[in-house]
């Protein structure tokens, strides 16, 4: 994990979740997600009455970076409203993974307390392109 970027990637990931818009659950969620290019993106939760239509952080910001032309990255900090360490969920995991499976996961409980893992320690065994074959 680049040094340099953690501060502004767990300060980012707490900002973007000022931005949820979780009206059912209360369950804020923001990301910080970092390219290798060094940019920083920044997507949160977005729910909906029906809750299989809602849309996590995490794919938020992928989306949202990915639609603006990045397809590389290299860390996603990911920071929610409660007071435990909140770990994505597993299509989130997937998601991920078909962008960064050596991307760097960053845990955010607050600005100074965080667990930094790899995705693909948080997905072992995922289904990717060579799966296909």
């Amino acid at each position: 994990m680049n040094k340099k970027y953690l501060g502004l990637l767990t300060d980012s990931a707490i900002k973007a979740r000022k931005f949820s818009y979780s009206p059912y659950s209360k369950f804020a969620v923001g990301a910080a997600l970092l390219t290798q290019n060094n940019k920083i993106y920044t997507g949160n939760n977005i729910e909906c009455a029906s809750y299989s239509l809602s849309i996590c952080a995490e794919r938020v910001v992928f989306s949202k970076a990915i639609s603006e032309g990045e397809k590389k990255f290299s860390a996603i900090a990911i920071s929610s409203s409660k007071k435990i360490f909140t770990f994505p969920c597993g299509a989130c995991r997937q998601f991920m993974y078909e962008f960064g499976k050596d991307l760097d996961v960053i845990i955010v409980r607050s600005k100074s307390e965080f667990i930094i893992t790899k995705l693909t320690e948080l997905l072992p065994g995922a289904f990717d392109k060579q799966s296909l074959i």
